[in-house]
Order: C-alpha cells, then structure tokens, then sequence
C-alpha cells in the first residue's frame, strides 16, 4: 500500500541531462557514442570462412537461375495460352 498523506522529494538531475551546456560538446559526445555502439557491435559479427563464403555463393546463384528458368516458363506458358485465347 501507498501513504497518500507523503510527499516525495524531487531527485536531482542526472549530470549529463542538465539542461543548458554546449551544444556542440552533446553533439560530439553523441557521436562519439555512437560510433563506440557501431565498433561494439561490429566485433560481435562473426564472419563466414571462405568456404563458407564459396557455398553461400554456390546457393545463391543456383537460386537465382531456378527462379528466372520458373519464372521464364511461367511467361511463356501465359503468353502461348492468351495467344491460344485471342487467336494470334
């Protein structure tokens, strides 16, 4: 339960949310956070081998071509059936 009849203080300001101060001095401090965050997580990437790299490549180009023969086959079928609909 909660006592109605106290007041709360209020909390200082945390030393960096302190309103005023140079503008500028937040905008590199910013930054530099921020491309702190973007080095963090780029040592958290892990990288394929080469082989890896090489199957990876394999995949996606084998992909690539079943789906333009598909889709190749699709467009062909559909332009001999509206030739076959219209008579030409």
């Amino acid at each position: 339960m909660t006592d109605v009849g106290q007041t709360r203080t209020p909390s200082k300001p945390a030393k960096g949310s302190e309103k005023g101060g140079n503008p500028v001095s937040r905008w590199f401090r910013a930054l530099a956070l921020f491309v702190s965050q973007i080095l963090d997580e780029l040592r958290k990437v892990v990288r394929p081998t080469r082989a890896e790299l090489w199957q990876y490549t394999i995949v996606v180009i084998v992909f690539v071509v079943v789906m333009m023969a598909f889709v190749s086959g699709m467009d062909f079928g559909f332009s001999k059936l509206v030739g076959f609909v219209l008579g030409s």
